[in-house]
C-alpha cells in the first residue's frame, strides 16, 4: 500500500497506462481555485488557456499550490518515487459548446526524456464529464511506445503544434475518463490520448502537471527549467525554478518569459525527431 493509491491501483496503471477518479480537492477547495484562475483572466482581460496557459504556476502563486497538492503528490509518488520534478504545467479550459479539441498524441513526444520516468496528473477544477469533453485513452497504448506525430493545422486544436498521431493504431479500446471537480486523473507519458469538443453548458477547465523522477534527464541541448515538488535532487539535470510570491508580478514574468523560451527551443529541436 503506497501513500495514496493501493498496490491494485499501482498495478493498474503500469498495466493499463492511467488511473481515475482520484480525490484531491473538496468540491470548495476546486470552486475557490477556479475563481482565482477567472479572477486573473478578468484582471488581465485575456483568457489564460489561450494566451498564458503554459507553466502558470511560474506566474500565479495558485497555480504554484495546485501542483504541489499533497493529495496529488502522494499519488505521484507512488509510481515515481520519492524524488519528483514537476517538468511542465497546462491549464486546459474549453469554453461551452465550443469546438475545441485535444487531438489524439502522447505527452512524452516533445519532451525529449531519456526515458518514461514521467506521469501526468490532470486536476479538474470543474466537473469533466463525457458531454463536457473529458479525456480519452486508448488502453494499454503506453506499451506501444514512442509513435510517430505530425503537426495537425486547425484553430480549434488547443495543442500548441497540433501534434497529431499520424500512424494507425487501434482505438476499439478506448475509454473515457470523467473526473468530477477537485478529482483527478493520471496517465503514463506514451499513452495515446484526446479530448473531443466541450458541448456542456458549463467551462470545463484543468490543471495538466507532468511529473518526473529526478533522475531522469532531457536530451535536448537546451538545458530546461523545472520544479522540485518533492524529496531531494542529487542529479542537478535543470536548473531550478523558483516559487511566485505575486501574481504576475515583474520577476514572476521574466522567470516566466526565459523558463518558455527555453521550453519552446526544446520542443522544435525534439519535434524534428519524430
Amino acid at each position: 500500500m503506497g501513500k495514496k493509491l493501493s498496490d491494485a491501483q499501482v498495478a493498474q496503471f503500469r498495466e493499463q497506462g492511467f488511473l481515475y477518479p482520484v480525490d484531491a480537492l473538496s468540491v470548495a477547495q476546486a470552486a475557490a481555485y477556479l475563481k482565482k484562475f477567472e479572477d486573473a483572466e478578468a484582471l488581465h482581460g485575456r483568457e489564460i488557456g489561450r494566451n498564458f496557459n503554459s507553466k502558470p504556476h511560474l506566474l500565479f502563486p495558485w497555480a504554484d499550490e495546485i501542483i504541489r497538492q499533497p493529495a496529488v503528490l502522494d499519488a505521484v509518488e507512488d509510481i515515481l518515487g520519492p524524488n519528483i520534478r514537476m517538468l511542465h504545467v497546462t491549464i486546459w479550459p474549453k469554453r461551452a459548446h465550443d469546438p475545441a479539441y485535444v487531438s489524439w498524441h502522447q505527452d512524452g513526444t516533445y519532451f525529449g526524456l531519456e526515458r518514461p520516468a514521467q506521469v501526468t496528473a490532470w486536476v479538474a477544477l470543474s466537473d469533466a464529464s463525457v458531454e463536457a469533453g473529458c479525456m480519452e485513452v486508448i488502453t494499454g497504448s503506453h506499451k506501444l511506445g514512442q509513435l510517430h506525430h505530425g503537426e495537425e493545422v486547425s484553430s480549434n486544436n488547443l495543442l500548441s503544434k497540433g501534434q497529431t498521431i499520424d500512424v494507425e493504431f487501434e482505438r476499439g479500446n478506448a475509454v473515457r475518463m470523467p473526473v468530477r471537480a477537485g478529482q483527478f486523473s493520471l496517465h503514463h507519458p506514451d499513452l495515446i490520448h484526446s479530448s473531443p469538443a466541450n458541448n456542456a453548458d458549463h467551462r470545463r477547465v484543468g490543471v495538466g502537471a507532468v511529473y518526473i523522477s529526478t533522475d531522469v534527464r532531457c536530451t535536448s541541448s537546451v538545458r530546461l527549467t523545472s520544479t522540485l515538488v518533492r524529496g531531494v535532487d542529487t542529479f542537478g539535470y535543470f536548473d531550478d525554478e523558483r516559487r511566485p510570491t505575486t501574481d504576475y508580478g515583474p520577476e514572476e514574468q521574466a522567470q516566466h518569459r526565459e523558463a518558455i523560451a527555453r521550453f519552446r527551443s526544446s520542443n522544435q529541436e525534439q519535434a524534428q525527431r519524430y
